[in-house]
């Protein structure tokens, strides 16, 4: 036996001398010691089914890149396409139920392949992903906020989620993992983001402070910053390029027609014009027109206005969008793909669709009961919106069974049009007789 193992039967002498006694363990044959039960249990599942943890672990994560790999079967057919002409959502396809509170904002993800993926945030301090466009289920929800989120957007790569909440921060989220990936502190309650549109890594943050700023998610710091001196920032609107953007403040009083709207530069952070809306009335939500050099300001005066996207930013007198109610709620305005469509909510409920170049209203849907905030039209299929207001609730409508009826119709007519070549051959021929006169 070699010198360096331990005999079992040797008592082990510590270095002081002391020799411990040793310690007898008796055996009674045909006892087993004691296993918990819970350990018993998980035991006996493993040897049955030892690749039952490692699938559930392995389904897990399928499922949740599912999220974005997965396309549906309703956005399929309309990808080889070119995007038709807008049109009206009349009939409801189906009631998402919502959140706990009060839905800000919705918007469906940019990207045409993913596009039946729906972003929602709500004052119940979540936001959420929906499949609207097919089963309507809430595929993940959020909570990287301890306040109320007031806005929420996708980026253009449609990966990334970016929030702002009540809680002074302002998050950047990983779609699939729900993971916060950015997380940043504004030091005021922050109610309106933006991504600049040629470099999404930069966005701005506005909220309840004089000021708004610009913040690089690469390196977590602001680059800049826009002092205006003024008491809230309702919305903030990048124009064609990111060169300039506008923003909204609540100054309504005698002498604030300079702050209402402001144009910036956002390289140099000099305001550019602040002589661009003269009436008294807040705009809670800027739309850019996605064709044409001019964007929409929601006022309070419940009427939509149009300006000019190149300076000096000339408010459009003669054409103004009215039917729909603001009355102090966040009531949001949207433009169509094709920018042929305005929509707009109300605060009576409704969502309200205007023809943007003569201003006429097309059509009112009673979407709600409770104010309406958004309506959120799709990218890519025809006629299909997304509806929120302030109870919590989110409804999808859409006009597919009218198109496809309308369809129907014009087919039968054609046929009825078309007769088959046998039937040609064999029709009598209708001879003229002409009688003369004795």
């Amino acid at each position: 036996m070699s010198s360096l193992q331990t005999v079992p039967h040797m008592p082990q002498i510590r270095s002081d001398g002391f020799k411990p006694a040793k310690r007898h363990q008796t055996h009674t044959p045909g006892v087993r010691p004691y296993i918990p039960k819970r350990q018993r249990l998980a035991t006996s599942v493993e040897a049955a089914n030892p690749e039952s943890q490692a699938d559930q672990v392995q389904g897990n994560q399928t499922r949740e890149s599912q999220i974005l790999s997965d396309v549906s079967a309703r956005v399929k057919p309309y990808l080889p396409h070119k995007p038709g002409a807008a049109g009206i959502p009349r009939r409801l396809l189906m009631n998402l139920g919502g959140h706990q509170g009060p839905v800000n904002t919705v918007q469906w993800c940019p990207v045409p392949r993913i596009s039946h993926l729906l972003l929602s945030a709500s004052m119940d301090k979540t936001y959420k992903v929906w499949d609207a466009a097919e089963s309507g289920r809430c595929l993940r929800v959020y909570s990287c906020h301890s306040g109320a989120v007031r806005d929420a957007c996708w980026t253009p790569c449609g990966r990334h989620l970016l929030t702002g909440s009540f809680d002074n921060t302002a998050v950047i989220t990983d779609v699939e993992t729900g993971q916060p990936v950015v997380k940043l502190d504004n030091q005021f309650k922050v109610m309106c983001v933006v991504l600049h549109p040629s470099n999404p890594e930069v966005f701005l943050c506005g909220g309840y402070s004089s000021v708004v700023k610009a913040w690089d998610s690469r390196c977590r710091k602001v680059v800049n910053v826009y002092k205006a001196g003024i008491q809230q920032t309702l919305d903030i609107l990048f124009l064609r390029g990111g060169v300039d953007f506008i923003t909204s403040s609540d100054c309504v009083s005698r002498d604030s027609a300079d702050r209402t709207l402001i144009a910036w530069d956002f390289q140099t952070t000099a305001r550019l014009s602040n002589q661009i809306y003269h009436e008294r009335f807040t705009c809670p939500s800027l739309a850019l027109h996605p064709l044409e050099e001019s964007f929409v300001a929601q006022t309070n005066g419940d009427y939509m206005a149009v300006f000019s996207s190149q300076q000096p930013y000339r408010m459009n007198k003669r054409r103004r969008y009215e039917g729909h109610k603001v009355e102090g709620y966040a009531v949001q305005c949207e433009f169509s793909l094709d920018g042929a469509i305005l929509a707009s909510g109300s605060s009576t409920g409704s969502a309200h669709f205007y023809d943007y170049h003569n201003a006429r209203m097309l059509h009112t849907l009673p979407a709600h009961s409770q104010p309406c905030l958004r309506v959120a039209q799709h990218p890519v299929l025809p006629a299909t919106a997304a509806t929120c207001d302030w109870a919590g609730e989110i409804k999808l409508r859409a006009s597919q069974r009218n198109n496809k009826r309308k369809a129907d119709i014009c087919q039968n007519i054609a046929r009825s049009f078309q007769k088959p070549a046998s039937q040609q051959q064999r029709s009598p021929r209708v001879k003229c007789i002409k009688t003369v006169p004795d």
